[in-house]
């Protein structure tokens, strides 16, 4: 699978729509995906496997995925993919789910879509199993293109049974277990030989002989079916005739016998005619009148009933109105001496106000004396402050002359101080290049022993390990063969009739294959590999002690130059700074007396701060006094202005007074007055509201009792009209009896309640007159067709029996050469199926016998587990090539008995140990190495030009060294055309990356992606 482009938003940290497109990352071979800790770079590869899979590490479906997996920012996450597969067909994966708007942490189920590019367009696809477009389940697309975070081991440490049934699906192993197809096949084949041999039963009795009788007897009665076929014709002819003249005379009696029925009727006919006109012409005349005289009557009951109720109404109405009209009559003296009594109201109210006011004024003379002596004490304490912050200030201006400028100290102290640090540091880094040069020498003693090429050595020793690695290579893959031929033989000896095949499962073994004894040569083989791999390990120990050296005496190296080109900075840098000291108040080289200097100006910028704060303190306090003496003279004046304007509302409502005297009232308690107040008050309020009252509801009333007045003549005028149109009406229905020849209304009555339907009586009428008609001309008809003819029953029986014997003799003849022809016609097609049958049958036997032998060969998962281990061999063979590179030969990879992984350390006598022994950045170049050599097979296997895997971390676990050993293996890649992605957030390796991306984290916009 190649990466072409991810689109993501709304997705853990990502807020806003980011895009990456893949094409330029992926061109390059090797490129880094960086960020800090949190940033969203693991989030980039859980939105590839969600896309694809619906699928994360991180959480699984019962972590409420959807919820947890959106931004807390967004209502909607959204993923799209677009990839190349295997088949290097290109096809989009998008993802879409959404927060519900009426509850937050209610985030529906993603939709997924699956599309193919094709014709220029994305076509949309029936499924979303990326399992169909990539090759690989999820858990094996964790373990061979992206490879999540912590999860880089997970391949390593497998179990034998989980690692054998993934390398079965991503190498395709299941092609060598053909047991259950041969079954299917042996079974199918067993079945139909068992329906061949069941039908073939049933044509036991089906031969060539049988169809010659049945020919020669269809012979036979063909003449016979010919003979009665002419006799037949003959009565056929005879009986024709005689049963038309009987139908013709039959019809004749038929058509009499109902003209007779309808005769008998046409009185009842004629009389119902009769009624039905009169009913008609009845109806059209008296309904009218009778259907209006009972309108009448109901409508002059409602009227009666109506013009009782409004009378009651009227009656009530009335007597309300009387009661107004009393209570009017009553309370009118009491709201004609209302206007007196509100002006007494009104002079209590003004003489109220004037006593409160007295009061008030009293209060405000006490305390305007209170405040004027307060005023003076306030004055007196201003002149005292003001005093005294004179004399601070004169102190404070005469220790001013007396101080040095701030600034000069400043600077001059800074640069004192400066000059020192850097003397310090100079004499700490002369020491530091000594102690390295010391080293350096130490270094160079211990490469003399070896006596090696320093420019070449190198190659030589890669040299020497190369050849020895072709070598053994060689030795393995002969070795693996004669292993496989070793195994087959010691099953094939192994194998006895009656005992079960280890590896097919058969009990019987016709043809058993012999082989050679390689044990021998397998020993001679194993022998020289082991020694190879001392005499590797001897080189690999002599390199890797030179290389510790050099690498030792490179960084010793580096270090000292770097060292002494900070230390001719350090002196340019000390230089300069002597050539800045510019104050003639000082000496460069007399510290001491600056700093004297300095002590006594900061002693008196102390004594000044001192007096300043003084100042201050006074300031504050008399601010704070003149503020009380400006709030105290302007309460004094409000309080003047209060006493002022009480004695004139006094002056302005004794004026108002029209009917009591204010004499009167000086001396009188105030509560006493503002309870006769609120009486009166309350009198009034209530005369004028009863009073308005009733005028209120005599103006309401006054129109109803009209209205209702109205209301009564109406209905009794309507009343006296109704009455006049019945009387009309019963006119109008006696004077249309007699013209109608009717002597009385109950006459009328009478026919009407006939209820004659008279459209419907008269069709019936009709149908009967031209059914009567029709009859009549039909019997004419016959009588006339049938006056020269006679019919003789017993003749025509006669005829009868003859033509029915003559026909059931042809039907049987006809039947007997039908059933021999069907006769003949089956035998001949059953015979042919048995022809048909018996090839069959000898074809499913020899299939028989062939299935049976390939079910012995294939019984049985053995012989898949061992190809297998093979596979698994030849991976852990390839991941070595590179792992042992990383390491410096120092360990191998290797398989044991079980099909575990073990490491061979040849630092240690090349004795084994467990893989979970290995240290953390180890378990990284091992798993790695792993990666590569699992996905350069699957690259091979899926016969594609690349192949791309991921990796999320893992590099924090590597020192220096191993890293730069690392990046080069994987840098060497892109010639093998490979590609890989990077996840870290280690900045020496981004520096040394061709491209990659940077993921920073925005408070406000969440993840943004760039490219770096």
């Amino acid at each position: 699978m190649i990466p072409i482009q991810l689109t993501l938003e709304g997705l853990y940290s990502y807020q806003e729509r980011q895009k990456i497109d893949f094409k330029n990352l992926t061109e390059a071979g090797l490129f880094g995906i960086f960020g800090s800790v949190g940033s969203g770079k693991s989030s980039i590869l859980e939105a590839i496997s969600f896309a694809l899979y619906g699928e994360t590490e991180r959480l699984n479906s019962r972590d409420k995925r959807a919820y947890n997996m959106m931004n807390l920012k967004s209502n909607k996450s959204y993923i799209e993919f677009d990839f190349l597969n295997f088949e290097n067909k290109k096809f989009r994966a998008t993802r879409e789910f959404r927060r519900n708007s009426k509850n937050f942490e209610d985030v529906k189920t993603p939709t997924v879509t699956f599309y193919e590019w094709k014709n220029e367009n994305w076509i949309p696809l029936e499924h979303s199993n990326a399992e169909k477009l990539i090759g690989l389940s999820y858990a094996n697309f964790k373990r061979t293109i992206i490879i999540p975070q912590g999860q880089f081991k997970e391949f390593l440490e497998l179990g034998a049974t989980d690692r054998t049934n993934m390398m079965k699906e991503i190498f395709g192993l299941q092609r060598f277990d053909l047991y259950e197809n041969v079954a299917v096949l042996n079974t199918e084949n067993r079945s139909e030989l068992n329906r061949v041999e069941g039908q073939l039963k049933s044509f036991e009795d089906i031969n060539e002989e049988q169809i010659s009788t049945q020919k020669r007897n269809l012979k036979t009665e063909q003449q016979k079916f010919e003979e009665i076929q002419n006799v037949f014709k003959k009565t056929e002819e005879k009986y024709t005739k005689l049963k038309s003249l009987k139908d013709d005379f039959e019809l004749l009696k038929q058509k009499k016998s109902d003209f007779e029925k309808l005769s008998r009727q046409k009185p009842e006919i004629d009389i119902l005619e009769n009624q039905t006109e009169i009913y008609d012409k009845t109806f059209r005349i008296f309904t009218p009148l009778f259907s209006e005289k009972n309108k009448l009557s109901k409508e002059i009951s409602a009227q009666q009933e109506s013009k009782k109720n409004q009378l009651e109404i009227l009656q009530k109405t009335e007597a309300q109105f009387e009661n107004i009209k009393n209570k009017l009559s009553a309370i009118q003296p009491k709201y004609e001496a209302l206007n007196q009594s509100k002006i007494q109201e009104n002079d209590l109210n003004l003489i109220l106000q004037m006593l409160k006011f007295s009061e008030e004024k009293h209060i405000l003379q006490k305390r305007t004396e209170k405040g004027l002596k307060i005023v003076k004490e306030v004055e007196e304490n201003q002149k005292s402050i003001q005093q005294k912050i004179e004399k601070l200030s004169e102190n404070a201006q005469v220790l001013k002359l007396k101080k040095l400028d701030s600034n000069l100290l400043l600077n001059v102290g800074s640069w004192f101080s400066e000059r020192k640090k850097l003397e310090e540091n100079l004499q700490s880094q002369t020491e530091k290049i000594n102690s390295k040069k010391l080293e350096i020498e130490r270094i160079s003693d211990d490469l003399k022993p070896f006596e090696i090429n320093i420019e070449t050595f190198k190659n030589d020793f890669t040299t020497q390990i190369e050849t020895l690695e072709t070598q053994k290579k060689t030795l393995s893959e002969k070795r693996n063969q004669l292993e496989v031929q070793q195994k087959l033989a010691h099953f094939a000896n192994e194998l006895h009739d009656g005992e079960s095949c280890p590896l097919c499962g058969a009990l019987e073994h016709p043809n058993i294959v012999h082989f050679d004894d390689v044990n021998s040569e397998l020993n001679e083989i194993q022998k020289q590999i082991e020694q190879l791999d001392i005499q590797k390990e001897k080189i690999q120990k002599k390199f890797l002690e030179i290389e510790k050296i050099f690498d030792r005496k490179k960084i010793f190296g580096e270090q000292l130059k770097s060292e002494e080109e900070v230390l001719m900075q350090m002196r340019n840098t000390i230089g300069e700074h002597l050539k800045s000291f510019i104050w003639k108040e000082f000496n460069a080289e007399k510290q001491i007396d600056f700093e004297e200097k300095r002590q006594q100006s900061f002693t008196i910028e102390k004594q000044i701060d001192e007096l300043n704060q003084q100042i201050s303190l006074e300031q504050k306090n008399l601010d704070k006094e003149r503020k009380n003496l400006d709030s105290y003279n302007k309460t004094l004046a409000e309080l003047t202005i209060d006493e002022a304007k009480k004695s004139e509302q006094i002056v302005t409502n004794k004026n108002n007074l029209k009917d009591l005297k204010w004499e009167n009232y000086i001396e009188k308690d105030l509560s006493e007055i503002e309870i006769s107040y609120q009486k009166l008050t309350q009198t009034n309020l209530e005369t004028e509201q009863n009073y308005n009252q009733l005028i209120k509801e005599e103006k309401e009333i006054s129109p109803k009792l009209a209205e209702q007045k109205t209301i009564a003549d109406q209905l009794k005028k309507r009343i006296s009209e109704l009455e006049k149109e019945i009387s009309e009406n019963d006119n109008i229905l006696k004077s249309s009896l007699s013209p109608q020849g009717f002597n009385s209304l109950e006459e009328v009555q009478k026919i009407l309640s006939q209820e004659i339907i008279v459209d419907e009586t008269r069709r019936e009428i009709q149908k009967f007159r031209i059914d009567f008609e029709v009859l009549n001309k039909a019997v004419f008809e016959l009588e006339t067709k049938l006056k020269d003819f006679s019919f003789n029953e017993q003749d025509f029986l006669l005829t009868e029996n003859q033509f029915k014997t003559v026909e059931n003799n042809l039907k049987t003849a006809n039947d007997s050469v039908v059933k021999i022809t069907s006769e003949i016609e089956r035998l001949e097609k059953e015979f042919k199926k048995k022809e048909n049958l018996l090839k069959d049958l000898s074809q499913l036997q020899k299939r028989a016998e062939n299935l049976k032998t390939m079910t012995n060969l294939f019984k049985g998962a053995g012989f898949v587990q061992y190809v297998s281990s093979i596979y698994l061999r030849q991976l852990c063979d390839h991941a070595n090539v590179r792992f042992q590179r990383m390491t410096k030969n120092q360990l191998s990879l290797q398989l044991n008995e079980n099909n575990d992984f073990e490491i061979i350390d040849y630092l240690n006598e090349g004795r084994s140990r467990s893989v979970k022994t290995l240290s953390g950045g180890q378990a990284f170049q091992v798993s790695l190495s792993l990666a590569l050599a699992l996905a350069e097979s699957v690259q091979t296997n899926a016969q594609s030009e690349k192949n791309f895997f991921f990796i999320d971390e893992g590099f924090g676990t590597q020192d220096i060294d191993s890293v730069n050993i690392v990046f080069e293996t994987l840098m060497n890649l892109k010639k093998e055309n490979r590609i890989v992605g990077i996840i870290s957030h280690i900045k020496e390796l981004k520096e040394k990356m061709p491209v990659s991306l940077n993921i920073t984290k925005d408070e406000e916009r969440g993840s943004l992606i760039e490219i770096a």
